[in-house]
């Protein structure tokens, strides 16, 4: 957050002055450090902190993961976290007003426990939908992400929290995401992967940036001089610290010269004592230590962790209600893309009095959030089912199962109740902790009280299980070493998981589980279970960790059977509702995607109720693109993205039509992968070439002449609108439109520019601005969208800088980039 510019009187003097009072604190402090205090207070001391320094009145600055949620520096559900919707949901939205609310909520959240700078957000690009962590980032369009980041940083600095944008740049895929070098020309690297960037340093003025773990031509990106001292630091004018993500930093002359702050995680780390060793070796200049020095206190200036300097928020903003903006998030961000007239009506809000099959085992058990860091535990998650049962009165819903997404093992979860004893060598209790489920991500300090990583020799997952279904359940195990697994009493297996080919953490310690017995149980009754797991050097993670899963299935019915029972049920039924999903192993940080196919029977489950329901709604639980070969076939398709914790009763809004579907698409959807003109996220010989150039998401689709399932921008409410006038200059459009409808409603008016005559190689198309709306029945609304200079000029190679580029131009005004409804002639 800059100072504002100097005015006489008034809040911009005082915040100058503030400003003024935070940088002479951080200097005196500077001052007071001798060089190893300074090269320590550069690394970190644990997982999630920096060494406090009561010697210069320096508390120790807390970081913690927060796309969606504030975990806080311990994997618990003792200390429950409020869920919101994915990155994807947010930015469908397209409201950045809606956005920097999120951020005031998440600030929230970090100050209750003990946060001062959250880990987020991501804003890297939807390049390929087969990115496996697409879910995390915002969208395809650098525009709409830059927007929607700007808006998400804004709110969490609103409540005196420090964000950290990431990650810097161009970790668009997860494939060999350690030491892959993108290969990227110079101009889609301006004008695509560092524009959301650049947007949300001018825009923003963000106090925090994360450097990825990738190579951009060649150079490793925590030592990449050029983009963070020359472009994010120089040109840019980002006055923040730089954080490298986890184990990214690897060299300790490179990175500090590179231009890197902060090394984490520690304790083990290529700063503290290297550092300072190398200063004393004349291989690194002590300016350089006390540039990032400085850095890291004026951010712990900002958020009030540095004594004599008053920190940017004294009274944070006033408290938000995290279930109900949750709640909000989800129906606004849910993209309605297909809604049929059955009778005389779109089958979409279902009428009063119909009633309702719900299909699915995605609707039951609701998937509300990706895999990986960003993983949070709510006290709470509404399922479509509870959504519906609590929306429709009794008797006008039923329930069933149809098809499984995965027919994997799982962490266990329902019907368990866990704890996790901690042991040392003799067999002495350490300490223990409640579980969530049956995964154990200890890393770092985040063990049990009484346990440490020196000490703790075997960890025992024990508790009970209530099935709820009788007939043989599986258990298993995920992870790496020696685990002895016994179940009602009797030891099932006895043996060691080595590793396999994986070649990321998160894939070696979360990948497939494995299935190590078959144990008949009958619903209702309750048996021991326990899982012990002793821990071998052999098998140790990469930084101090205890990973693994208890891992559990229940009774498989024939998949036919059930299907049948669904296609029953749906015949029965006004409407069916069909809940399809993604799982872990498809969507998460760790690994890219190999298709876009739905997992299991899912499709043919689709199919058979609406060949036996043409009023047949399908629910798209999935953080990206999905294949959905069905789509002609179905009457209504809501995609609700993973919809955090409130994602079941935002549905039931949804779909009684309490609340419009207020989401448009932040990415392309296509028909199927072979139609993607961009797919490609697995390196050859450690490198990855960006060979498509300025030419992804929608502007790719547009070169190569194939129409996608759903155009970017696409959605659909519940009303309709007349757009009635557009007026544009080179500064701005102005667009008047009506609400045509019978009831209130949201509309995103999208303005794209395409070039007449284009004397460069450019999209045929692009965004160039946007704007929500909302009136009632026959209002009308004028709104005038700000048209940026950046969108009229393009990166010059060879002049290394940006250039305007004059002609005739056709401003679109639309509802999808598909949809235009008024044009206007600009000529420049």
């Amino acid at each position: 957050m800059a100072a504002p510019a100097l005015q006489r009187g008034g809040t911009a003097v005082a915040e100058t002055s503030a400003e003024t009072a935070r940088e002479q604190a951080a200097e005196a402090a500077l001052s007071k450090l001798d060089l190893d205090s300074k090269a320590r207070l550069l690394a970190g001391q644990d997982m999630w902190s920096l060494p406090a320094l009561p010697e210069i009145g320096l508390k120790s600055l807390v970081m913690s993961d927060g796309p969606i949620g504030v975990r806080g520096v311990r994997w618990t559900a003792d200390d429950p976290s409020i869920a919101l919707p994915s990155p994807t949901a947010l930015a469908a939205a397209w409201d950045p007003a809606l956005a920097r609310r999120a951020g005031r909520l998440l600030a929230q959240e970090a100050r209750r426990k003990g946060v001062h700078v959250l880990l987020a957000p991501t804003v890297n690009l939807h390049r390929s939908p087969l990115g496996g962590r697409h879910f995390e980032a915002y969208s395809e369009d650098p525009y709409l992400t830059g927007a929607i980041g700007t808006g998400y940083v804004r709110g969490v600095q609103d409540g005196g929290v420090g964000t950290t944008v990431k990650h810097f740049v161009a970790n668009d895929a997860e494939t060999d995401r350690f030491t892959v070098d993108n290969k990227v020309a110079a101009r889609p690297l301006r004008e695509l992967y560092l524009a959301p960037f650049e947007a949300i340093v001018t825009d923003a003025r963000p106090w925090g940036v994360m450097t990825a773990y990738n190579q951009v031509n060649g150079v490793t990106m925590t030592e990449h001089r050029r983009l963070v001292h020359d472009v994010l630091r120089g040109e840019w004018g980002f006055d923040g610290f730089n954080v490298s993500d986890w184990m990214a930093a690897r060299s300790t002359t490179g990175d500090i010269e590179g231009g890197l702050d902060v090394a984490m995680p520690g304790p083990q780390t290529v700063y503290g004592e290297a550092l300072a060793a190398a200063v004393r070796a004349g291989e690194v200049e002590e300016s350089a230590v006390d540039a990032a020095v400085r850095n890291v206190l004026r951010l712990a200036a900002r958020v009030g962790a540095l004594d004599g300097a008053p920190p940017v928020v004294a009274e944070p903003p006033a408290p938000v209600d995290g279930d109900a903006l949750a709640r909000e998030i989800a129906h606004r961000g849910f993209v309605l893309v297909r809604n049929e007239v059955r009778g005389e009506s779109p089958v979409l809000p279902l009428a009063a009095g119909r009633t309702v099959a719900l299909i699915g085992a995605a609707a039951r058990d609701a998937r509300v959030l990706g895999g990986g860091s960003a993983q949070v535990f709510p006290a709470h998650t509404v399922s479509p089912l509870d959504g519906l049962t609590a929306a429709l009165p009794g008797g006008a819903l039923t329930f069933s199962v149809g098809a499984d997404p995965s027919d994997e093992l799982a962490p266990a979860g329902q019907g368990f109740t866990l704890r996790a004893v901690c042991r040392d060598a003799e067999g002495a209790v350490l300490g223990e902790g409640t579980l969530p489920g049956g995964q154990i991500q200890w890393i770092g300090d985040d063990l049990p009280a009484g346990a440490t990583h020196e000490t703790l020799a075997s960890i025992e997952v024990l508790g009970t299980f209530t099935p709820r279904e009788s007939g043989e359940h599986s258990f298993g195990t995920r992870g790496l070493g020696a685990f002895t697994l016994t179940v009602a009493g009797e030891t099932v297996y006895d043996g060691v998981q080595s590793m396999g080919p994986e070649t990321d953490p998160f894939e070696a310690f979360f990948g497939a589980p494995v299935e190590r017995a078959k144990v008949a149980l009958t619903a209702g009754e309750t048996v021991e279970v326990s899982l012990l797991h002793r821990l071998d050097e052999a098998f140790a993670a990469p930084l101090p960790a205890v990973m693994f899963s208890l891992v559990h299935l229940g009774p498989r019915r024939d998949p036919d059977e059930l299907i049948a029972e669904a296609v029953e049920a749906a015949r029965a039924a006004d409407t069916a509702v069909v809940v399809v999903a993604t799982t872990e192993r498809v969507e998460s940080e760790g690994f890219d995607r190999k298709d876009l196919a739905l997992p299991g029977r899912q499709d043919e489950l689709v199919r058979a109720v609406a060949a036996a329901n043409p009023n047949t709604v399908v629910v798209v639980n999935a953080g990206s693109p999905v294949e959905m070969p069905w789509r002609e076939d179905v009457a209504a398709i809501l995609l609700s993205w993973f919809p955090g914790q409130e994602g079941g009763a935002a549905l039931a809004d949804v779909l009684t039509g309490a609340e419009e579907p207020g989401g448009r698409l932040p990415t392309t959807w296509p028909v199927a992968l072979a139609d993607a003109p961009v797919t490609e996220v697995i390196p050859t010989d450690g490198e990855l070439q960006y060979t498509e150039g300025v030419f992804i998401g929608y502007r790719a689709w547009d070169k190569a002449g194939v129409a996608p399932a759903y155009a970017f921008g696409h959605g659909l409410g519940y009303t309709t609108w007349s757009y009635d006038s557009l007026e544009a200059t080179s500064q701005r459009a102005a667009v008047r439109l009506t609400n045509t409808g019978a009831r209130t409603g949201r509309e995103v008016v999208q303005i794209y520019l395409a070039p007449a005559s284009d004397p460069v190689e450019r999209p045929a198309r692009w965004l160039a601005g946007f704007a929500s709306v909302e009136a009632g029945p026959g209002e009308s609304v004028e709104v005038e969208i700000p048209l940026p200079r950046r969108t009229f000029e393009i990166w010059d190679e060879e002049r290394n800088s940006w250039s305007f580029v004059p002609g005739t131009y056709e401003v679109r005004a639309a509802h999808a980039l598909d949809d235009t409804r008024l044009t206007a002639v600009l000529e420049l």
